[in-house]
């Protein structure tokens, strides 16, 4: 499964502190939410389930019939690219699209468009600056993990 979610991006460090808040006992969505915020300076509920989501998709936290725990997968450059990659939709096109040349992330999207739903684009009439958005936030999040390269000129392959 593929998670739609790409909260802006943040430090391997802010990973950690918002899953170390998730609990190793299974718990409710909004009581882990709380515990984000709590922990990290996320301003609001809808944000720290973002985040939430996104740790799902990078393998830090699973779901359970009794709601969202911490595992004990180790906290890994390495490891948290590869499930990116695999888990978040968008980003393996995304890094398929970087090569040596920078790109920008306006070009990036242009190169990956096609990959937007049809549903997506026709949910709302402006799609296109959201899914903009969206590829920013991988883009930075690939460079994070080290599978990208953020230059002054765009984003490269490492």
């Amino acid at each position: 499964m593929r998670y739609k979610v790409a909260p802006p991006a943040r430090s391997l460090s802010f990973l950690a502190d918002a899953r170390a808040a998730i609990p190793l006992v299974p718990d409710d969505e909004a009581d882990c939410c709380r515990a984000i915020q709590r922990t990290t300076d996320v301003p609001d509920r809808e944000t720290a389930r973002e985040y939430l989501t996104f740790l799902r998709a990078l393998g830090l936290v699973e779901e359970s019939d009794r709601g969202y725990y911490r595992t004990r997968t180790a906290l890994e450059r390495d490891t948290l690219a590869a499930a990116f990659r695999e888990n978040v939709f968008g980003a393996a096109e995304v890094l398929d699209v970087l090569g040596t040349d920078p790109r920008t992330a306006d070009d990036v999207f242009e190169a990956v468009r096609n990959i937007v739903p049809r549903w997506e684009r026709e949910r709302r009439a402006n799609w296109e600056p959201v899914w903009r958005t969206r590829v920013e936030h991988l883009l930075a999040w690939a460079a994070v993990f080290g599978v990208a390269r953020h230059t002054d000129a765009g984003f490269e392959a490492p």
